[in-house]
């Protein structure tokens, strides 16, 4: 008999077609996240389940005993939405999908920089509210991009590329922070500085993009304390995870002007967003759109099929993390 697995949300039809033909696959037609009581039966049920980072997955959402589960395939990068110390102690196998998404999600963190910079976001809603009265010289001036400094926190694939765009494109420096020593002709082709601790880079960052992965050894990672070195004028990106960076410490930073500005895809307890940044006319939101594109949702559930075909054939895994 072919593996039963499920599929916690609505994935693309070409990946889907794929899954149904390798497996036997129940999907999520309602593409509504799953309960805990629903993933607590799913790994009574099932020889894999496939979340999404929408899916929580702690230790009490793990069976106390057996699983039929064995495997988690997960359609993303970040898989800090799973306990793995609670997957491993079960036996589960975690896979994720690295690579596939990079050049995309980089691509969204310069959109950010730039509109928040420039002002685009806050632009387009006077114009399509019928507010702007004309050109003017002193109509929403913006921060100039060219030229200026990239923070990167945390020089990894998505980085490496955000921080290629900046140079490259704009002619930014770039200065960076990663737990580990990054020396490579990457780096070197951008002259690209190492910097020892992370208040180093805020310190002369214009913008700093945060690029570490999420859950608890980088919560709050960017705090009152962080934010409050930065340069006054400088804005922060983030393309991470939601919970890197401590949300009531940035509203704050943003209302007193401690920061320019941020631009934001992801948020701690997405999909709720705090009110007070939905107002902020210096913030730019978008709906965790970092690897929203037709290519690269599909090779992203590509990595999971293989992933898969290759767990159940009693191969070792291409992408396992626990």
């Amino acid at each position: 008999m072919k593996p039963r697995i499920i599929v916690t949300r609505r994935w693309p039809a070409t990946v889907e077609k794929v899954l149904s033909e390798q497996f036997e696959t129940t999907f999520n037609t309602s593409d509504v996240p799953l309960t805990q009581d629903q993933l607590r039966t799913a790994f009574a049920e099932y020889d894999a389940i496939l979340p999404t980072v929408s899916d929580s997955l702690p230790a009490a959402a793990f069976p106390e005993g057996t699983a039929c589960t064995r495997l988690l395939g997960n359609f993303g990068v970040g898989f800090s939405h799973i306990d793995t110390e609670a997957a491993r102690r079960l036996g589960i196998t975690v896979t994720n999908t690295p690579g596939v998404l990079t050049d995309c999600t980089a691509d969204i963190a310069m959109t950010l920089l730039l509109g928040v910079a420039r002002r685009a976001g806050e632009g387009e809603r006077e114009l399509r509210s019928g507010n702007w009265t004309g050109w003017r010289p002193t109509h929403m001036i913006g921060s100039r991009v060219s030229g200026k400094t990239i923070g990167i926190i945390g020089m990894g694939r998505i980085g490496k590329a955000t921080a290629r765009r900046a140079h490259f494109g704009f002619g930014m420096d770039v200065v960076f922070y990663n737990r580990s020593k990054v020396d490579d002709d990457e780096t070197r082709i951008m002259a690209a500085r190492q910097l020892p601790t992370i208040e180093d880079v805020l310190a002369e960052a214009d913008f700093v993009s945060l690029h570490c992965p999420g859950g608890a050894a980088n919560r709050h990672l960017m705090d009152g304390r962080r934010l409050a070195a930065m340069k006054r004028g400088a804005f922060l990106i983030n393309t991470a995870r939601g919970d890197v960076v401590d949300q009531q410490a940035l509203i704050a930073a943003l209302q007193s002007g401690t920061i320019a500005g941020a631009g934001l895809d992801v948020f701690d307890g997405e999909p709720a967003v705090p009110e007070a940044l939905r107002r902020m006319e210096n913030v730019m939101l978008l709906p965790h759109l970092g690897s929203a594109t037709e290519e690269t949702r599909v090779a992203m559930g590509m990595k999971v099929v293989e992933n898969a075909v290759a767990f159940f054939e009693g191969r070792d895994v291409p992408d396992r993390v626990a």
